[in-house]
């Protein structure tokens, strides 16, 4: 079963620790706390800043934590330029610069991992540690083609649709399991034992206009060939229960990244960072203290 989620973001005004940055003439809402050794947490399609609530009181600790709202994404507008995961690379790069930050750890779920992993091959000095929370980046390269395409955008159109009567009943549904369950499933094994607040955090969040541009270019973008480029440590977390990336992609970024630890936990899907919250935070904590992590595979 899925930890309890821990309840310390609910006593942050994280107002105060909001920050709009301009990278090259786009502006971007970034959520900036702590002091020490930079960590970057990077959200994953349709996500926001707020999918990693668990996690920034806790590194906040000893880090200066900083979780990104991509742009087109969460309270990000829509960037000038064309979506893709290479400038996605490059708007992370001059964020750094803008917040002053030679190089951090940067923890990716999704979308977010195959940003870190550009990031993590185009500029290394960027990323000192890389986390991979259920990246994309391998199997989507083989889901392009029109037809997938066209039906994403009516699966989104809809989405925007639903999203937007959803939302003045999010409050009403998340206090049900059935609710949680019907809002969450794709993405946790067992939403409906999820903190019903902090679903609501992620309800809120979804639903951009940066969706079907994203999708988009993470279907038109191998990575797989540079993968033997990365030179930082790198952890690898999954759940066997996956129903948006493939377990099996855990396997083959751990035989393509040099030097990649490996850790896939039962029970669990595509948001580790949510489900399992007190052992993510453990193993996250001690990879970037030490950067030894036993691989770990389910049983």
């Amino acid at each position: 079963m899925v930890a309890k989620p821990q309840a310390a973001w609910r006593e942050i005004d994280w107002s105060r620790h909001q920050r709009w940055i301009s990278v090259d003439g786009d502006i971007a809402n970034v959520i900036d706390l702590g002091e020490g050794p930079p960590v970057v947490f990077v959200h994953g399609l349709s996500g926001s800043w707020q999918n990693w609530l668990l996690q920034l009181p806790e590194f906040a600790r000893d880090h200066r934590v900083i979780a990104v709202d991509l742009p087109g994404f969460g309270s990000s507008p829509m960037p000038r330029e064309e979506i893709s995961i290479s400038g996605y690379g490059r708007w992370l790069d001059r964020l750094f610069s803008a917040l002053e930050i030679e190089g951090a750890a940067v923890v990716g779920n999704s979308m977010g991992g195959f940003v870190g992993l550009e990031t993590a091959i185009k500029f290394p000095h960027r990323v000192e540690r890389l986390v991979l929370v259920s990246a994309a980046g391998l199997s989507v390269e083989h889901m392009r083609s029109e037809k997938a395409l066209r039906v994403a955008e009516r699966l989104e159109n809809f989405g925007q649709y639903v999203t937007a009567h959803v939302l003045a009943q999010t409050d009403w549904l998340v206090k049900r399991r059935r609710g949680r369950l019907a809002l969450m499933w794709i993405v946790a094994e067992h939403p409906e034992d999820l903190d019903p607040a902090l679903v609501a955090e992620q309800v809120r969040g979804a639903g951009k206009p940066g969706f079907l541009p994203a999708l988009d270019a993470l279907t038109d973008y191998p990575i797989r060939d540079r993968l033997g480029r990365i030179g930082c440590p790198t952890l690898i977390v999954w759940g066997t229960e996956d129903h948006l990336v493939p377990v099996r992609d855990a396997t083959a970024f751990a035989d393509l990244i040099p030097g990649a630890r490996k850790v896939v936990w039962p029970e669990t899907g595509h948001m580790a960072m949510l489900e399992r919250p007190a052992a993510f935070n453990a193993l996250v904590d001690a990879f970037m203290a030490e950067g030894a992590v036993e691989a770990v595979e389910a049983v």
